[in-house]
């Protein structure tokens, strides 16, 4: 056999230096935050995106920033359900709001905190802001009712209803957008409201949507459109027009979600007039829409539990609102184009 030769190349001690500093170190990301992180989040393989245009080489410069996962959403539904039924007062409707501050927190956004008082009983609503430029606001209730009053059985009818789908999805959607959304590109203030005490109307005399009330005769900025999302996880989705919700947004919304290729599951025709936490935000003046799959059999029953949602209702709902709030941004360069044209 032939033996091979070895040769050998004497490098300058400095270049030496620099390939030991190329070396990549790699850290194991889910460990590190199994220390600290509440979330009991699913095995998933990221989704991540770059812009159509990009090339191999600038595909390496541009930040990845991760899609909108029903998956990611559907594990903030099952620690809400966790921690038990969530009406507002409670133990575990204080500790559902502690939940939802904490991811916030950890994901970077700045959190307000709204408390009230409501016929003797603590409520407080949370907001996270990020971003600047004009105000949109997508907002969730996420207390549930304490009573299930549309089940079959009077003795079931006591009892708290588990609340999965009313309110946990809502509250679902808008932790995973907070967690995916490019604030900056959206040229716009976005704000992510927690409603407290939507879901007591007509027990005791309450009405309904206390929170978001409050919040809009605290308002001290005026958001130029609300997006309020509920009840969207359900696995067998129909997300209809609202009657009373701003006709123009709803457009808007739903165009959206037909060129991404759900206009089967949400669907542009009219079917429900709702009493909802948008109400109190036309009343004052403000263009709101509910976007609500109110065909949801379980709704204030005992049978509202994750098993009937699925995650790829709420990754529907998640990536329409996200696409959206980027089209925003697009439109406020379109605006400065033209200023600039002008001046």
């Amino acid at each position: 056999m032939k033996q091979q030769q070895r040769r050998y190349v004497i490098l300058p001690v400095s270049l030496l230096v620099l390939l030991t500093m190329a070396v990549p170190v790699y850290i194991d990301g889910d460990k590190a935050l199994a220390k600290n992180d509440q979330l009991r989040l699913p095995s998933v393989t990221v989704d991540t995106e770059q812009p159509a245009s990009a090339t191999t080489t600038d595909a390496h410069r541009l930040p990845v920033r991760p899609r909108f996962s029903g998956d990611h959403a559907y594990a903030h539904v099952v620690n809400q359900v966790a921690l038990g039924p969530r009406p507002v007062g409670t133990e575990a409707g204080w500790n559902a709001g502690e939940q939802i501050i904490h991811e916030l927190y950890k994901l970077g956004w700045d959190v307000d905190i709204q408390p009230f008082l409501f016929r003797g009983i603590k409520g407080r609503n949370i907001v996270a802001k990020s971003g600047a430029g004009p105000i949109v606001m997508l907002g969730a209730h996420y207390d549930t009712r304490p009573i299930s009053d549309r089940e079959w059985y009077p003795e079931a009818r006591r009892l708290p209803v588990p609340g999965a789908n009313d309110a946990a999805s809502g509250v679902a959607v808008l932790l995973e957008i907070a967690r995916v959304l490019d604030v900056e590109g959206t040229g716009h203030q976005v704000w992510l409201a927690f409603f407290d005490a939507e879901d007591r109307g007509g027990i005791d005399e309450w009405p309904y949507s206390v929170g978001a009330d409050v919040m809009v005769k605290d308002l001290d900025a005026v958001p130029e459109a609300v997006v309020i999302v509920d009840m969207v996880g359900d696995a067998d989705q129909q997300i209809f027009f609202e009657k009373f919700s701003d006709r123009a947004l709803s457009r808007e919304v739903w165009k959206v979600a037909a060129r991404l290729g759900y206009e089967r599951q949400i669907i542009p025709r009219l079917r429900h007039a709702l009493g909802h936490d948008h109400l109190p935000f036309i009343n004052a003046g403000i263009p709101a829409i509910s976007v609500i799959d109110f065909d949801y059999r379980y709704w204030h029953t005992q049978e509202d539990t994750p098993d009937k949602l699925s995650p790829d209702s709420l990754e529907r709902v998640g990536r329409t609102l996200v696409a959206w709030l980027g089209e925003l941004g697009d439109k406020q360069e379109e605006v400065k184009v033209v200023e600039n044209s002008h001046l």
